[in-house]
């Protein structure tokens, strides 16, 4: 445990942004997983309905700094590469 009030403040600020890192994160991955059961379903419409969302929480993550640009045109690709087969 810290002694010095700053790093006492820094603990406590670190479990607030950790807090919210972790809804994003979690938020995101109930989407992917979403749309991969979707996708498994072969439900189109029910697909694009969800690729929207994911679309909309990585973006959302991105500008947070949750993940790294890199991760979100990853799988940005990946999803809509699945999407798109399932025509």
């Amino acid at each position: 445990m810290p002694n010095i009030k700053n790093a006492k403040k820094a603990v406590l600020v670190q479990a607030k942004k950790n807090k919210i890192n972790n809804t994003y994160k979690a938020s995101l991955k109930t989407a992917i997983k979403n749309l991969e059961k979707s996708i498994h379903q072969n439900d189109s419409e029910k697909a694009k309905e969800n690729l929207n969302i994911v679309y909309n929480r990585l973006d959302k993550a991105l500008t947070h700094r949750v993940v790294t640009s890199n991760y979100v045109a990853r799988n940005k690709s990946r999803l809509t590469k699945k999407v798109n087969e399932m025509k």
